[in-house]
């Protein structure tokens, strides 16, 4: 039987994504703060969060150090070794974040240095011939901002766009994708509703508080980027999760999964006020709901962090999105997979059903993946796995893993062969 070829749209866009924090190394933000203050906590916690198989596999994750992102990767001094990695490997788009606290260390005072340091990284980027994705906010506050109360401060809107006008009025000309914010549903969901990252202010009502401070910064920052330029397509990346039904025939599941679905996903569209040229859609994982809203794994499917993989649910969120008629950007999608055993398979179904969609006259436009390098995994650490390329923390040495050769196939002959 002769293998079939999945042929994409001419100018698809193949990438990879990254965000400053998270591989830069060297940042001083909230962030920074919270690790140090919470390191010893999260390597103890880890004995009882974690299964006996993830403990005996990472056990790193009961060194302290672990979650202290400090050098990180060294991508801030590395990046073009590493843009160099993504060239080779045939991808024409690359995703990455600005750091908020670099740029801005204090209120209203930019550092040039630092805005220079990022056109060099643009032009870079530009110079390999991939399309660059900016995300201006993704997660990290300075330190000025945290110790104002951070997003549930009343100007926080205003002091976002202030930042985003700033920043693409210097780069007008090196960038047309601009990313306001990173995963709001996250934001809201950790920090504010479990209370397990910054600020960890659990409450309900400071969590409705934080969604639509968010999406009104995100609101503002759109304006401020179309007054820099009308060229400029803006939108934000949100994490959608694929809801079902723990039992399919209970309707007090399928309430359950209503609800979780829409607080959880789609509200922040709505709060979005038609303030989007794209949609930049984040999907890992699917949950199965039992009611009152229970979350429980169904299969042994799973990634190093214990999510399951359930590639189809792309094609349904896809789908939900398409009502939006906006071009859809995947923005993220990957796994945590130190082994590199399930990768490849998971990048191919997941892209098999993302084709099925366009097929279906389902505007996308591009496909990233999370991570191009491993990184900091916020409060979990440096011990998920997620990127294309190894990371040996102890000497910064880079290692294409095999899947990500596998990928650079489908990118370079923009088609998957089934």
């Amino acid at each position: 039987m002769k293998n079939k070829i999945l042929k994409f749209p001419d100018g698809f866009l193949w990438g990879a994504a990254i965000s400053a924090h998270q591989v830069e190394g060297g940042t001083k933000n909230d962030w920074t703060e919270w690790e140090k203050k919470n390191a010893e906590r999260l390597a103890e916690e880890a004995k009882t969060k974690w299964a006996p198989w993830q403990q005996k596999k990472f056990p790193e994750m009961f060194n302290p150090e672990n979650y202290i992102s400090g050098q990180a990767c060294d991508h801030y001094n590395r990046y073009e070794e590493d843009l160099d990695i993504a060239k080779s490997l045939g991808l024409n788009a690359f995703r990455i974040s600005i750091e908020w606290s670099r740029v801005e260390p204090e209120e209203g005072k930019f550092d040039e240095r630092e805005i220079e340091h990022y056109r060099k990284v643009l032009k870079a980027i530009r110079f390999r011939g991939m399309e660059p994705f900016v995300t201006l906010w993704h997660y990290t506050l300075p330190l000025w901002l945290s110790r104002k109360k951070g997003i549930l401060n009343r100007r926080f809107p205003n002091y976002l766009a202030r930042y985003a006008k700033r920043i693409t009025r210097e780069y007008k000309n090196l960038c047309d994708h601009w990313i306001t914010l990173n995963e709001p549903s996250v934001i809201v969901s950790h920090a504010y509703l479990e209370g397990i990252r910054p600020p960890q202010k659990k409450s309900l009502f400071l969590s409705w508080k934080a969604c639509k401070k968010i999406m009104q910064a995100h609101n503002n920052t759109y304006e401020a980027i179309k007054e820099v330029s009308e060229k400029n397509k803006v939108g934000f990346a949100n994490h959608i999760k694929y809801f079902k039904p723990y039992r399919e025939n209970s309707l007090l599941d399928k309430l359950a999964v209503k609800v979780a679905d829409y607080f959880g996903n789609w509200i922040y569209y709505d709060l979005s006020k038609g303030k989007n040229d794209f949609m930049g859609l984040q999907h890992y994982f699917v949950f199965h709901i039992k009611f009152p809203g229970k979350a429980i794994i169904r299969t042994k499917n799973l990634t190093d962090l214990r999510w399951e993989i359930y590639p189809e649910g792309i094609y349904y969120i896809l789908n939900r999105l398409k009502k939006y008629d906006l071009p859809i950007y995947i923005t993220e999608c990957g796994l945590a997979d130190a082994e590199d055993l399930k990768r490849e398979k998971y990048i191919k179904e997941n892209i098999f059903w993302i084709h099925k969609a366009i097929s279906e006259r389902i505007n996308i436009k591009g496909f990233l993946y999370w991570s191009f390098i491993d990184n900091f995994e916020w409060d979990k650490g440096s011990w998920p796995r997620f990127g294309l390329v190894e990371v040996d923390y102890k000497t910064m040495k880079r290692k294409i893993r095999p899947s990500a050769q596998e990928y650079a196939k489908i990118c370079r002959n923009n088609s998957l062969e089934i």
